[in-house]
């Protein structure tokens, strides 16, 4: 077998690849964990933490205003958009320093603070010049947003989340696209903080779900609190500090207009960073958008040599499940299999949960309504709905739907959509 420089090369250091590590360092002591970019994982920095940090204060001032109809008069709510953007930042940076902490406690050693590309699928070129070569590579090098040409209109006014949790003070306004899972937390907690807000978004989904009936209740539910646009054709220009934006629902001809907004808030998805890595250098089974072919249960990508690699991919960068506790997974299977390369195991995964966290939540869990359709798979439903459920109703949160999805002949539990 050929002489490496370490068993095991690690390529990101944010949730995947941190699991990946711990994992690995279990098994051998020749590791290279590499990241060049800001220590932090997108949870912490970006993502989880942050948008929970916001919705928190968004829900507190909704609850507020929502007392009367318990008997309880609060009087006016106010809302300071500096205090509120303060402890935003303050607690996500706090949450940034202790994944910073985490990863600067591993063996110096083992860190190397690069950027690094295949030149083969054993060998990585580093920033200063010098290349290493491992014998297996994990690839956890997460995702960005994507940014479709049209919205390059906006110019400076043109946003991101990343960008949201690092403002001073809040907007007066915002035109937010993308209705999925992002779109939906910001849009509807932006809104109760009482910036003006427009949602549009295209083909009528609401974040994950896609059971018709509980689409069609959350649309009626969130538009009935803020302005939404589910599928809506734009257009976007830019008169001096305002983004002027120009709609017409294509399902409903009334709803046509045209708003100035502070910014736009892009949130139409994620795009995993695999197109600054050299893929191309290896041997690698890429589709046309140069995704790996992976086998989720290994994590290890296909190779067009000899049908499997000593490559493996975790986290957002695998794309197929892109959230917080799947990363930790793939990371713990992909650094496990590494370290123990060539011998590979399959570990069962765990069943899927998606939540988001809008109110009403959502969740989906295993499989939703379009997997099992696209399947063909035979199932029946079972339906609850909260708004007579007597929890929901003492404490006014009852909105909602629940379905259960089982095998029609077997009566086996396939998965549930909600939204409650």
């Amino acid at each position: 077998m050929a002489e490496y420089d370490v068993d095991v090369a690690i390529l990101g250091a944010g949730t995947a690849g941190m699991a990946a590590y711990r994992e690995a360092v279990r098994q051998t002591d020749r590791i290279a964990l590499i990241d060049g970019g800001p220590l932090g994982t997108t949870c912490a920095r970006v993502g989880c933490m942050p948008s929970k940090l916001l919705i928190a204060a968004a829900d507190a001032a909704h609850e507020a205003r929502h007392t009367a109809q318990f008997g309880v008069h609060a009087g006016d709510v106010s809302v300071d958009g500096v205090a509120v953007m303060n402890r935003v930042r303050s607690e996500r940076d706090r949450f940034v320093g202790f994944v910073k902490e985490a990863v600067e406690g591993f063996a110096p050693r083992h860190l190397i603070r690069q950027n690094a590309t295949f030149v083969d699928d054993n060998t990585l070129a580093l920033d200063d010049g010098s290349q290493l070569t491992a014998r297996t590579v994990i690839v956890a090098t997460g995702s960005r947003p994507i940014i479709p040409p049209p919205f390059k209109a906006a110019g400076d006014r043109l946003i991101i989340n990343d960008d949201v949790f690092d403002w001073q003070d809040l907007p007066r306004s915002a035109a937010v696209f993308g209705a999925g899972v992002i779109g939906l937390e910001l849009g509807q907690a932006l809104s109760r903080l009482g910036v003006r807000v427009h949602l549009f978004g295209l083909g009528n989904g609401v974040g994950p779900l896609s059971d018709p009936d509980l689409v069609a209740y959350a649309r009626d539910t969130f538009g009935g609190e803020f302005l939404t646009h589910f599928d809506a054709d734009t257009k976007l220009s830019r008169d001096g500090g305002e983004v002027v934006v120009s709609w017409t629902n294509r399902n409903d001809p009334s709803d046509t207009g045209e708003e100035r907004f502070d910014y736009l808030l892009a949130a139409t998805g994620r795009r995993p960073n695999l197109d600054r890595i050299g893929l191309e250098n290896t041997s690698l089974v890429l589709s046309d958008r140069g995704v790996p072919e992976i086998d989720p249960m290994s994590m290890r990508a296909t190779s067009s040599k000899e049908g499997v690699s000593s490559i493996f991919v975790t986290g957002d960068a695998a794309v197929d499940l892109p959230l917080l506790h799947e990363a930790a997974d793939e990371g713990r299977i992909a650094g496990e299999n590494a370290a123990r390369y060539p011998e590979v195991y399959r570990r069962a995964r765990r069943t899927e949960l998606g939540v988001v966290f809008s109110d009403p939540q959502i969740a989906v869990i295993g499989r939703g309504y379009k997997a099992l359709t696209e399947a063909g798979v035979e199932f029946a439903h079972g339906e609850v709905s909260f708004e007579d459920q007597g929890r929901a109703r003492v404490i006014v949160k009852n909105a909602g739907l629940l379905r259960v999805y089982g095998e029609r002949d077997t009566g086996l539990l396939l998965g549930a959509e909600i939204i409650g």
